[in-house]
């Protein structure tokens, strides 16, 4: 196994299913220290970038504001 430059204390990483307004399966992300993953329902494979990926995109547009949750 490969060491790792970052990592979580525990658990090895974080899987949460996302539902919609009734409830239905919208899909799936896994996040860990190195990288995001997404899966749409039914689908085999996520679609992964690497954390510095994602942090370029999400800084990228500076006149953004933080959203609602």
């Amino acid at each position: 196994m490969p060491k790792y430059s970052r990592k979580f204390k525990s658990p090895a990483h974080i899987t949460a299913e996302i539902m919609d307004e009734k409830l239905k399966k919208f899909g799936t992300i896994r996040i860990k220290p190195v990288s995001v993953s997404w899966k749409q329902p039914n689908e085999r494979r996520f679609y992964t970038v690497s954390l510095e990926e994602f942090i370029s995109w999400i800084m990228s547009n500076k006149k953004s504001k933080r959203g609602k949750s």
